[in-house]
């Protein structure tokens, strides 16, 4: 039976007519059964290789066998290890930790900047590179952000550094992202410093801030264990020479080392798009060295470096390992985390892009349809409301962060997400027409909106929305979500009573009495009648009395009178029991 088994064999992803033909069925039926799942495909649609493999089981083909083909990106190809020519270079460090637990201070007092209070809610929103000489020795620096939803923008901070240098309050103690920043630096195989901050604040207890950090696995040097922790005050500058120090003497034991004399390569911090300037890229060179008319690749992009600049923004003629510099000259954005390579000439460049560029499309990256969706699709009602939404961003980094805390806002499988476009730079035209008639959100972090396009969005009903904190846009996402839910019936029981006499019965009313056994009854409540376990009918209060004048409530052990109303006539006898309960709409929340 083996001999007899079908291998298909796929890169990653595959067209719905690619896996038609290799199943020997028509497109159209393979359209159908994706359709019945929730999926309306076209004949170029791209599925994961999941997605293709849950389409194969439904479909009961047992003979078939499906297979990943191996691809590699051909930039990632090129690989150095090091020379016995590697000479020394600088440390890259990271400072990471919670949000407000001073990681901006520490460098804007050891750089003499003044960065966090031009920041948008107090918080860092990119990562910024820096570089400090301390005693006649290079430093380079990465300040990463400490918000929950940047994370992905703090791993990328971590796989990029040798050091990483955790910050945290000594009057708060650990905090979620400081645990999250522990993980991020241990999975990077990144040696850990402790910078314990804020000593001078009323309420620092550093010695329970090293009992907390050593939960989770950071035992402090002065306890037996194997982490430097330094006490320190960002803004006041104590102990932040011991800090540098101790990096310096990290960086000796670790014997950073790079090789010069080989095509320069790195990795790419951030990028965005400039007017008069095109794409600006924000690189941190690893090897080799980076000059100025060199080509380079990274990812499906290419360029020729036109201009490069240090951290200040002055010009520099060539970058070497452990530097961070902005260059200009790529055809388009790189994504943030890729890596780049030099190489000869632009015909050399240009093939590599495009040979990145078929690897990235052959992997589930570039798939139409991944079988997370497809899982989502199948378990969705059929009367999930979709929240359309266009992202646009100051850079890369950014976009990814707000689309990727999107996806973690728990919907309740009510509310579909369905990110139409994300791109970076200001609100244009495209943004306004793609949504347009979509019920579509145009959401923009950190970037602008021209009068032109305000004006034509107003005209098309499109909503645009701004923000320079990334959380206040999630809020507003949110709230969105929620605006597309049905409100939803509420009902609340409030008390029960037994019916010791029954006064008048008529068509559509009832007067009896009884005592209360649990909760209240008030006027405006309904009730359920029981009698024997069994539901005779709803009532509503219209009434209460107690000793023959109105009240406004009967509580439990008091006995009294209620007038009912009911929609047609039913009977309540001795002995029922009356079950009050409220029943409201209420708007449902996320």
């Amino acid at each position: 039976m083996d001999e007899q088994k079908k291998v298909i064999q796929i890169a990653g992803s595959i067209t719905v007519d690619e896996l038609a033909k290799a199943l020997g069925l028509s497109v159209t039926s393979l359209i159908g059964e994706l359709f019945k799942n929730g999926i309306v495909a076209t004949i170029n649609q791209r599925l994961d290789f999941e997605t293709a493999s849950i389409i194969i089981d439904e479909l009961g083909m047992e003979n078939v066998v499906l297979e990943r083909k191996n691809t590699a990106t051909k930039t990632s190809d090129i690989r150095h290890e090091l020379s016995d020519k590697a000479i020394a270079r600088p440390p890259v460090v990271a400072v990471m930790g919670h949000v407000d637990h001073g990681k901006t201070t520490l460098l804007d007092t050891l750089l003499g900047k003044k960065t966090a209070e031009g920041e948008a809610g107090g918080i860092t929103q990119h990562i910024s590179a820096y570089q400090l000489k301390h005693e006649d020795r290079w430093i380079t620096f990465l300040d990463t952000p400490g918000h929950e939803a940047f994370a992905a923008i703090r791993q990328h901070g971590a796989m990029l550094t040798d050091i990483v240098v955790i910050v945290v309050a000594a009057d708060d103690g650990v905090k979620p992202q400081t645990v999250e920043a522990i993980k991020f630096a241990q999975s990077a195989n990144a040696k850990i410093i402790v910078a314990i901050n804020k000593i001078d604040r009323e309420g620092a207890d550093v010695p329970r801030t090293m009992a907390d950090l050593s939960q989770h696995g950071l035992q402090p040097e002065e306890w037996g264990g194997d982490i430097v922790m330094v006490p320190i005050s960002a803004k006041v500058g104590t102990n932040l020479d011991k800090l540098l120090d101790m990096i310096l003497l990290t960086a000796d034991i670790e014997e950073l080392k790079a090789d010069v004399d080989i095509p320069a390569e790195g990795l790419v911090i951030e990028s965005h798009m400039e007017t008069g300037r095109g794409s600006v890229v924000n690189l941190l060179v690893t090897g080799g060295e980076l000059k100025v008319g060199e080509y380079i690749v990274a990812g499906s992009t290419y360029g020729k470096i036109r201009t490069m600049l240090d951290w200040r923004g002055k010009p520099k003629g060539k970058a070497t390992p452990s530097i961070p510099v902005t260059i200009t000259g790529f055809k388009d954005l790189p994504s943030f985390g890729d890596r780049f390579v030099e190489v000869a000439d632009e015909k050399t460049a240009r093939k590599m892009s495009l040979l990145n560029a078929q690897a990235m499309a052959d992997e589930s990256a570039s798939a139409n349809v991944t079988s997370t969706d497809l899982l989502r699709m199948m378990n969705t009602a059929d009367n999930s409301k979709v929240f359309n939404v266009i992202i646009k961003g100051d850079v890369l980094g950014s976009v990814t962060s707000v689309v990727d805390s999107l996806k973690l806002i728990d919907t309740k499988g009510e509310i579909t997400l369905n990110i139409v476009s994300t791109g970076v730079g200001d609100i244009n035209e495209n943004d306004v027409y793609m949504a347009a008639g979509e019920n579509t959100v145009v959401y923009g972090f950190n970037v602008s909106v021209p009068i032109n396009i305000s004006k034509m969005a107003a005209r098309d009903g499109v909503p645009i929305k701004t923000y320079k904190v990334i959380y206040e846009l999630l809020d507003d996402a949110k709230h969105e979500m929620e605006n597309l839910l049905d409100a939803e019936v509420v009902e609340e029981d409030q008390g029960e009573m037994k019916i010791k006499g029954v006064f008048r019965t008529e068509k559509t009313s009832i007067i009896a009495g009884g005592e209360m056994l649990t909760g209240v009854v008030k006027p405006g409540m309904l009730a359920r009648v029981i009698r024997d376990k069994t539901y005779i009918g709803e009532v509503e209060v219209t009434s209460v009395q107690k000793e023959k004048m109105d009240v406004k409530e009967l509580a439990a052990g008091e006995t009294g009178g209620l007038a009912l109303k009911t929609e047609h006539k039913i009977t309540v006898e001795l002995n029922d029991r009356l079950k009050f309960f409220t029943r409201e709409m209420k708007k449902k929340t996320l």
